[in-house]
């Protein structure tokens, strides 16, 4: 392993060892509260633009297997750790992290102090950064952090979303069980349960990849549902034409305003089948409803997030991805309503357009992490089943 440096764009150095690929990336640089889950992290679309620095020390212990990714491959543009585990003892590891990362071409950097690096984040917020074992001169470093993209703006969407669309139903379902850990399980026996969790009427739902997680069709599919899941640029008589019971607004990476033409989808569909969004799908469920969004300083990432029901005293811990959020006061004299508030920072956690729609800023099917939230998936099932399009006074002209 070689030396490594991870260059802000405030001109801040931190100096480490090299590990993953050779070469140098860029990107937006945040920090994961989660004490476990790292290859769930590295796979989940929602990071697509972003160097991701673990608070827990030591990552990599675990090693890495061929079951729980939650996508097609790492997407984060870095990994920034402060002690990496050169040996796994996991009986389910199939690799280590280093050559995990190393296939895949992410480099990444540890022995820092990964401390600091997010105390520096939150005071100063979410900064561009470079990291590389190539390029030795950090002045160099701290101009090629300056002159990245920022992720305001950018449709990341567009890089991650399926390019056609494909099922996942209970055949996938029974093989995740039989072959590993479905929806984030923690063990094989409460992962095949998720095959009789559900016996009842089946619904077709659509499902829009934002950067959609599997842990999150697995959930679907345990829930009733046939999932079908279509490209983010899908539209509303597509999608109206196919006969779907319901749609499912998945995470994803990035800022929403500029996936406009999702928003024109969303508003479209609103009133006339139901709506179920998390995170990425959340915000942009708010902005179809005529709402805004804003960035946050430096976002909530992690599985240990406080969040108030306003329907209920109880406060859930959630799992959190994101950098953006809806702004609560553009919601007034919209057809929504706030559900759920972050205990940290009030920001909005939920809206609900009630009979028609629904949408929450975290991730419910949190694999690995809390299930508190899980109640969302059979909320979804019983709004199919009471949908009635005819008595919903919102829609297309109402939304547009």
């Amino acid at each position: 392993m070689s030396d490594a440096i991870l260059a802000l764009e405030d001109g801040t150095i931190f100096r480490g060892t090299s590990f993953g690929a050779n070469g140098t990336s860029s990107g937006e640089v945040c920090f994961n509260t989660g004490m476990t889950g790292y290859q769930e992290v590295l796979t989940d679309p929602s990071y697509h633009g972003q160097i991701v620095t673990m608070t827990s020390v030591q990552i990599g212990n675990t090693g890495v297997n061929g079951f729980d990714d939650q996508s097609i491959k790492p997407w984060v543009a870095g990994f920034v750790v402060r002690d990496l585990s050169l040996m796994h003892s996991s009986w389910r590891a199939t690799n280590t992290l280093d050559e995990y990362l190393k296939h895949h071409g992410v480099p990444g950097i540890w022995g820092i102090d990964t401390r600091r690096l997010t105390r520096h984040i939150r005071t100063h917020g979410a900064l561009l950064g470079v990291v590389s074992n190539e390029i030795s001169d950090p002045a160099e470093l701290v101009d090629r952090a300056k002159a990245s993209p920022s992720l305001v703006g950018r449709d990341l969407v567009a890089e991650v979303t399926t390019k056609q669309a494909y099922q996942w139903g209970t055949e996938q379902l029974k093989e995740r069980t039989t072959t590993g850990y479905a929806a984030g399980a923690e063990t094989a026996s409460a992962s095949s349960q998720l095959l009789s969790a559900y016996e009842g009427r089946r619904f077709k739902v659509a499902a829009f990849d934002f950067g959609i997680k599997r842990n999150i069709l697995d959930l679907l599919v345990a829930c009733g549902c046939d999932v079908t899941v279509v490209p983010a640029s899908t539209s509303a008589d597509k999608i109206l034409a196919g006969g779907y019971t319901g749609v499912f607004l998945s995470n994803g990476p990035g800022d929403p305003e500029p996936v406009d033409y999702a928003i024109v989808t969303v508003a479209a569909l609103l009133g006339r089948v139901p709506v179920f969004g998390i995170c990425l799908g959340h915000q942009i469920l708010g902005l179809a409803v005529g709402g805004r969004t804003f960035k946050l300083p430096f976002g909530h990432r992690g599985s240990n997030h406080p969040v108030k029901r306003f329907d209920n005293p109880r406060v859930e811990i959630t799992c959190q991805n994101h950098g953006f959020a809806v702004e609560p006061g553009s919601l007034d004299g919209t057809p929504a309503h706030l559900t759920h508030e972050n205990l940290n920072d009030q920001t909005v956690e939920g809206l609900a357009i009630p009979g028609v729609a629904y949408s929450v800023q975290y991730h419910p099917e949190a694999g690995p992490g809390p299930h508190d939230s899980r109640y969302l998936f059979e909320q979804f099932r019983e709004l199919m089943m009471t949908f009635e399009p005819s008595k919903v006074e919102v829609g297309q002209g109402v939304m547009s």
